[in-house]
C-alpha cells in the first residue's frame, strides 16, 4: 500500500510543479492543465521506477 502512496504524492507533486511552471511562463488554463498532465505524468512514471527499485530490495 505504501509503495502505491509514492506514485500517487509523484503524480500530485508533478502536477503541481507543471502548474507553477505554466503559470510563470504566464500560459493560459489549457497551458497549465497540459504542463500539469505532462509533468505530472513524468514523475508517476519515475514513482514506479521508485517502487519497483524498493520492492526488489526489501
Amino acid at each position: 500500500m505504501a509503495c502505491t502512496m509514492i506514485v500517487i504524492a509523484a503524480f500530485i507533486l508533478g502536477a503541481a510543479i507543471g502548474w507553477i511552471r505554466a503559470t510563470r511562463l504566464d500560459g493560459n488554463r489549457a497551458d497549465k492543465l497540459q504542463y500539469a498532465a505532462a509533468y505530472g505524468l513524468a514523475l508517476s512514471v519515475l514513482g514506479v521506477f521508485a517502487t519497483v527499485m524498493i520492492g526488489r530490495m526489501g
